[in-house]
């Protein structure tokens, strides 16, 4: 008596890959769906203009922002203000990474000199400036109200 199958074969040996197949591409595309919504960042409303270049891609790279409430972040890590210096100084200077700032368009323009002042402050010497590509096709103008 042996131990075959009807069809006069012996076992099969070989490991039937199809069903993981199937489940890797499925995990696969729960992954490019989740993937875009797991990018939180501080919502910030730029300030627009003419000219505006696309930040550089990549990890030499880190954003500072300050948000219009006045909180500040590094990245997406809010960091104290008394702490800002010596965040700087470990994460940027030390990493010797670019240092772009972003700050929203309702922020007093005195907090963000005293932002730039902490960036000087911690030896940075090269700074970007982040905004929105203005619309080229929309005219404003103020118009004083009676």
């Amino acid at each position: 008596m042996s131990l075959q199958n009807g069809g006069g074969r012996g076992f099969m040996a070989e490991i039937n890959v199809t069903p993981f197949v199937d489940v890797m591409l499925v995990l696969l595309i729960i992954f490019m769906v989740t993937a875009p919504m797991l990018t939180q960042g501080v919502d910030v409303d730029l300030p627009k203009t003419r000219s505006v270049r696309t930040l550089p891609t990549g990890n030499d790279h880190m954003v500072l922002t300050v948000n219009k409430d006045g909180g500040i972040y590094l990245d997406e890590y809010s960091v104290p203000f008394e702490n800002l210096v010596p965040q700087l100084q470990s994460l940027v200077v030390a990493q010797n990474k670019q240092l772009y700032l972003r700050a929203d368009k309702d922020v007093p323009y005195g907090l963000v000199v005293k932002v730039m002042g902490e960036i000087k402050s911690a030896g940075i010497e090269k700074l970007g400036l982040v905004a929105e590509p203005s619309d080229q096709g929309v005219k404003q103008t103020n118009k004083p109200q009676n």
